[in-house]
């Protein structure tokens, strides 16, 4: 059964630095992806990042731009998220998640995903991200 697990969460002062792990149990090279998205207290989830392993494109939203950064690490079946300058806003539940579907050859394949949310196939559990002032 297909499943992904995030880690490395934590809490941080504001300008430090985490990085975020997913692991997935099944890594296919056919560019579908696996993506990071997070959700704060009294507000919807939302995209922050999303790779296509399999054909090297990433998406970034305009709030981490220039700061995070997702890799992909294939022999591990494992998806990082550097954050690097983090914000209090920043703060939240970060949580990985997988699309098994095949729309993956779109040019709008990974902001679309982004921006539903809930078109993601599988998720897993969160990994609570606190950043201090």
């Amino acid at each position: 059964r297909f499943s992904c697990r995030a880690s490395g969460g934590g809490w941080v002062q504001s300008g430090g630095s985490l990085t975020l792990s997913c692991v997935v149990s099944e890594f296919t090279f056919d560019g579908r992806a696996i993506g990071w998205f997070r959700q704060a207290p009294g507000k919807e989830r939302e995209g922050v990042s999303l790779i296509s392993p399999g054909r090297g494109k990433t998406y970034y939203s305009d709030a981490v731009k220039g700061r995070f950064t997702i890799v992909s690490d294939n022999a591990k079946k494992t998806v990082y998220l550097q954050m690097n300058d983090l914000k209090p806003d920043d703060t939240a539940v970060y949580y990985c998640a997988a699309d098994r579907s095949s729309g993956y050859e779109s040019p709008t394949y990974l902001n679309t995903l982004a921006a539903l949310v809930w078109g993601m196939d599988y998720w897993g559990k969160g990994t609570q991200v606190t950043v201090s002032s």
